[in-house]
């Protein structure tokens, strides 16, 4: 069996540690909000030996890799089984009031991917699942089969941006009478009936947009990284740092949206003089978006899609979030 370091190549590795490399000095605390195989945080501990990391993963085989992969450094690392929009929580079990690094590598991850039973990977035929938490109740299976028509269109065209959501929707609907979904080898061929051979021809494999689209309702990414964002940020200590690799444009629109907001000043466009509690409070690492460079893109093709944004804290946050309870640092 391969290893986690043979099976996973983290992706623009180089580039997210130099931009949280800066701050992550003896005594602080990185947080690996998306641990996956673990090979961000690896190459964190391996390089700065002061610091410790908080791993989160909602996968506990993904946590069971990595703490395999991370065993050297065992006394550095806590781990969390948590969505990343619990990242208040475990770090309040911690006894942490903030992190001076966070890391999040969002979308679906390798062990995901390479699992073949977990039915992420339209190339398989596989049960319809695509749960990254098992545990969790909702599967793919369970959306094709019990949404109807119009909210099967929904998902496939806000989460998969499928031009033929609807017509594939029907499909759907008049298939699960004769015999409800079970395996993506079904769905795949339902699809390549379902789009025009001249779209399939130009616009990749006519399952990708689908299976994105169900694994996205499935695990509520694009709702949890919503919410992650804003309480990451008010985590994040005066100085710190935060980096996002982000895999769609829809995960990534909500990553600009956050560290934009935070790197504006929110005063008035009439105020004359700009008041401290309207200043930003981030600062942009990045112009624009990160791309993977030639080199890595020839390596590793899962880079292909990748976008990489950083910001810094440069002051406390401008309010206090309703229900904490806690004053701005």
């Amino acid at each position: 069996m391969r290893t986690p370091a043979e099976r996973h190549v983290p992706v623009m590795l180089g580039p997210v540690l130099d931009l949280l490399g800066p701050v992550l000095t003896d005594g602080a605390v990185h947080v690996d909000g998306t641990l996956g195989m673990g090979g961000h945080a690896e190459a964190v501990l391996q390089r700065h030996p002061g610091v410790r990391v908080v791993a989160i993963d909602r996968d506990p085989l993904a946590l069971d890799l990595a703490k395999g992969r991370l065993a050297p450094f065992a006394d550095r690392v806590s781990y969390a089984h948590a969505t990343n929009d619990e990242l208040p929580e475990v770090l309040d079990d911690l006894g942490l009031d903030t992190a001076s690094s966070m890391f999040f590598d969002l979308g679906v991850s390798s062990v995901q991917l390479d699992e073949p039973d977990r039915g992420f990977a339209y190339a398989q035929d596989a049960p319809l699942d695509m749960r990254m938490d098992p545990g969790a109740e909702l599967t793919a299976a369970d959306v094709l089969n019990d949404y109807d028509e119009r909210e099967i269109a929904r998902v496939l065209q806000e989460y998969g941006e499928e031009r033929f959501a609807r017509r594939i929707a029907r499909a759907v609907v008049r298939e699960r009478e004769v015999t409800p979904f079970a395996r993506s080898a079904r769905l795949v061929e339902l699809l390549r009936a379902a789009i025009p051979a001249a779209a399939q021809r130009s616009g990749g494999h006519p399952a990708k947009r689908t299976f994105q689209a169900l694994r996205i309702e499935v695990n509520a990414e694009l709702s949890v990284w919503s919410r992650a964002m804003p309480r990451a940020l008010d985590r994040l200590a005066v100085g710190g740092r935060i980096a996002v690799l982000s895999f769609h444009s829809l995960e990534d629109r909500i990553t600009k949206r956050g560290l934009t907001a935070g790197a504006t000043s929110s005063a008035p466009a009439d105020l004359p003089v700009e008041l401290e509690e309207h200043a930003p409070e981030l600062r942009l690492l990045t112009r624009g978006a990160g791309r993977a460079d030639a080199d890595e893109l020839a390596a590793n093709s899962r880079s292909a899609s990748a976008r990489l944004r950083a910001a810094e804290r440069i002051r406390p946050p401008r309010t206090t979030p309703p229900g904490t309870g806690r004053t701005p640092r």
